[in-house]
């Protein structure tokens, strides 16, 4: 079995500070990495930031920038976005690096090598903001002015000389690729949307500009830029050192396992990505997850509409762990979903306050009054199995992960919590004292749920899993997944330590 695991974020693309969005998608990346390295994977997780291209040039120009140092600027912002989320990224790419540009560079003459590239004029409508041409149908007029319609970006009419991939070409050999790899596209939604994309006619793509000059030089005509997908999607193997195939990191990690995206960037993750890659000769990769879009309000965040959340905001009055559990929980993964301080708060209340973080209070207190704070002798009866049970099936908690199903993962872990708790009242410990060993077992059982309950916790809430499990004097580095098949990992006479609350609730 290969135990090596490869995940990737979108790039972000650096042209204004980053937004809820930024961080849902980061945060999931996150919960997969987390999950495959308890699992006992060797995994690479990447993020970074998209630096080149003619909305870049632009902001800078208004800021009387030139386009590097404005990016050394917004990119810090981004990079230390992944310190506040708490990421566990391997490594975070820039596309302004020297080791992305010859990967870019690279990629290019190979394709052109293949006869997959070639000079013509292109004609048509372009969106600075998307950074995307849009054909006829996909353009509709508001207010006087042309909007893509699935953005409601402006986009204008552009005519000049750019060398264009043969994308249409590979129409059947995308079709078929779909077909032998039906879980290259997740959610089905998407998959079903791209396909039908691709079965309406693919036209070629061009593939450089020659009207700006922020980019990577086209190899073979400096006078052009590489057009900025086929530069931003190149840094998921730049990163691996590419185009050396022979050095380890490649070789261990290459295809990637899942790149996370929204759904946005859908079409140049699912279509021109494999297209290229295809046409290289590059394996592509295993799957492409395109979720849904956190919504302010019923509408997408955007700076023209001055709805954008920020997460640092949020992060500072309620804290990163209950963000990160909302967002897991509380969205539908793949559809879009929103966030809403009352939402949050109840969330914190119901789920971490009275449903977790009791949970742990009250189990931890009664052991330590009664079992002097040590784990104590049991002997299972057939109610305590019980209880234990679903815990022990790794397959299905695995497959949960493996299928990107995330809200049956947390659904799972609030059932195993309610099913915690009223195993505790049920089971009425406090009138036991005069069965030592059935009080002892009730207090070992409650210990172990809270144990592989936590380590279930740890990918969702990483800092908070961290300090319960501190209790059982585990570190972050000792978190075993495969543990939790194991009722008997807790040790009699093992010293419990002293838990803090976890969660205060919030008064309304």
């Amino acid at each position: 079995m290969n135990k090596n695991y490869y995940i990737t974020t979108p790039i972000y693309y650096p042209s204004a500070k980053p937004h809820m969005g930024h961080a849902y998608s980061s945060i999931i990346a996150d919960f997969f990495a987390r999950f495959k390295k308890i699992d006992g994977f060797n995994v690479y997780f990447l993020t970074g930031t998209d630096e080149h291209g003619l909305k870049i040039q632009r902001s800078a120009e208004k800021l009387n920038k030139d386009p590097k140092s404005f990016c050394d600027e917004i990119s810090k912002t981004f990079e230390d976005l992944t310190k506040t989320l708490n990421l566990s990224n391997t490594d975070f790419i820039r596309t302004t690096e020297d080791r992305h540009k010859v990967s870019v560079q690279n990629l290019w003459n190979i394709l052109e090598k293949n006869n997959q590239i070639f000079l013509s004029k292109y004609s048509g409508w372009y969106s600075v903001s998307d950074e995307a041409f849009y054909n006829e149908d996909e353009v509709e007029e508001k207010d006087g002015l042309k909007v893509a319609k699935s953005s409601g970006s402006a986009v204008e009419w552009v005519e000049e000389e750019s060398f264009f991939f043969k994308l249409s070409e590979w129409e059947k050999p995308l079709l078929d690729f779909y077909e032998k790899n039906k879980n290259f596209i997740l959610p089905e939604s998407r998959r079903n949307e791209v396909i039908s994309f691709v079965k309406s006619g693919l036209k070629d793509l061009s593939v450089s500009r020659k009207t700006f000059s922020w980019g990577v030089k086209v190899p073979s005509d400096e006078n052009h830029v590489v057009y900025v997908w086929l530069d931003a999607l190149t840094n998921y193997l730049s990163s691996l050192k590419y185009p050396d195939e022979n050095n380890e990191l490649y070789k261990s990690f290459w295809p990637a396992d899942l790149h996370i995206i929204g759904k946005d960037i859908l079409r140049f993750h699912a279509i021109y990505w494999p297209a290229f890659l295809l046409a290289a000769k590059i394996e592509p990769p295993k799957r492409v997850y395109g979720h849904g879009w956190i919504l302010s309000g019923d509408e997408k965040m955007s700076k023209s509409k001055g709805n954008i959340l920020d997460p640092l905001e949020i992060i500072n009055i309620y804290g990163l762990d209950p963000l990160r559990y909302y967002l897991l929980k509380e969205v539908s993964f793949g559809n879009d979903g929103n966030i809403s301080e009352e939402k949050l708060e109840n969330c914190i209340n119901s789920d971490l306050a009275n449903n977790f973080g009791n949970l742990c209070q009250r189990v931890l207190s009664f052991a330590e009054k009664n079992c002097s704070s040590l784990i104590p002798d049991h002997k299972f009866t057939d109610d305590d199995l019980e209880i234990l049970k679903p815990l022990n099936n790794l397959d299905k908690i695995r497959s949960f992960i493996d299928n990107q199903d995330i809200n049956q993962y947390m659904s799972f872990i609030v059932d195993r919590l309610f099913s915690a708790n009223k195993y505790f009242n049920d089971q009425e410990p406090w009138k036991k004292k005069d069965d030592r060993l059935r009080l002892n077992t009730i207090v070992y059982t409650a210990l172990e749920l809270i144990r592989k309950i936590t380590i279930l916790l740890y990918p969702v809430m990483p800092e908070t899993s961290v300090k319960v499990l501190n209790v059982f004097n585990e570190t972050e580095n000792s978190i075993d997944f495969t543990s939790i098949d194991n009722n008997e990992i807790l040790k009699k006479d093992l010293k419990i330590n002293k838990l803090d609350i976890l969660f205060k609730k919030i008064e309304k």
